[in-house]
């Protein structure tokens, strides 16, 4: 392969490192390698992520890096229908060709299948190329992803694919089935994921998700935001509307206490009521007390003068 290519040419010589690190160091995650033919070309698969409905599912795909890679990001189509994302269709991601403003060219290959994975079970939020699925039409499409891999391209390309699902089959687990109890709650949540859908005021949600990468960066996956949609509505988090609903529960819960209780409700007297009465007291004392020493004087007086006149 080596032969073919100009090893001066800084993307052959990154692309054919990639490609010897791949095959040194497989994972049973994912696996991708690029056509004989055409090394900018690479065919992947990846197992879907564990503890979720894509778990045991294998997805095939096809990268294609451009002739300045690594420091233009390469652009991304899963092959395998998976529920999460179209198929033949560049899908939309911090890491694809649609933002390179995001790439880094310390990212490669392998970085990328890492970070697609975990985008698998994210909220997709509109964004371009992003499908939603419920999850037991997820865990179908998995079922099915194992039973053969997908037709796609040149003969060269199909037999690459093949080699490359046997390879994942190898080490993939088998799709786990959910449980009894797992799908009588699962069909509840899908009624009120509806009914949350169809009202006036959906709740609002995170712009993306933040995904690390091997080395710690982070990889956030860009949303295709409606012309019309709030950019407040956006930026509100889950955690502050956590605390608004909560704070709006325990009020409800007083309103509908005080409707409901048919008792007569105890008058307490305020502190200023009560000061007021005090003072009216003492006001009404002092008046008293002055008008005794007005009629004590006034007899005094009295006596004094019929003393005199005797």
């Amino acid at each position: 392969m080596a032969d073919k290519y100009n090893l001066k040419n800084p993307a052959v010589k990154r692309i054919l490192q990639e490609v010897k690190e791949m095959h040194s160091n497989p994972s049973d995650d994912f696996m991708s390698l690029p056509l004989e033919e055409n090394i900018f070309e690479w065919q992947f698969a990846i197992r879907g992520p564990r503890d979720t409905e894509f778990e045991g599912g294998i997805y095939h795909g096809r990268i294609q890096l451009p002739s300045e890679y690594p420091f233009k990001p390469p652009s991304f189509m899963l092959l395998t229908p998976n529920g999460r994302f179209e198929t033949q269709t560049k899908i939309c991601l911090s890491i694809s060709n649609h933002h390179p403003e995001h790439w880094q060219p310390s990212w490669s290959v392998r970085t990328a299948l890492v970070a697609l994975i975990a985008f698998m079970p994210t909220n997709p939020n509109g964004a371009l190329g992003s499908l939603d699925y419920k999850k037991d039409e997820r865990r179908t499409l998995a079922v099915k992803s194992r039973e053969a891999p997908p037709k796609f391209g040149t003969p060269e390309r199909q037999k690459l694919i093949d080699e490359i699902h046997e390879y994942m089959l190898s080490k993939a687990p088998p799709v786990p089935q959910p449980s009894a109890t797992e799908a009588s709650e699962e069909h509840p949540r899908n009624e009120e994921a509806e009914a949350l859908v169809d009202s006036p005021n959906p709740e609002s949600l995170p712009a993306g998700e933040r995904i690390p990468d091997e080395e710690g960066d982070g990889i956030v996956e860009e949303q295709e935001v409606l012309a019309n949609a709030n950019p407040a509505g956006v930026e509100v988090s889950r955690e502050i509307q956590s605390n608004v609903s909560r704070n709006e529960v325990p009020q409800r819960s007083d309103t509908s206490a005080r409707v409901h209780n048919p008792r007569p409700e105890t008058r307490v007297q305020k502190p200023d009521d009560r000061l007021f009465t005090v003072a009216a007291i003492g006001l009404a004392i002092a008046i008293v007390v002055l008008l005794l020493k007005k009629f004590i004087k006034s007899t005094e007086h009295g006596a004094l003068f019929s003393n005199n006149g005797s």
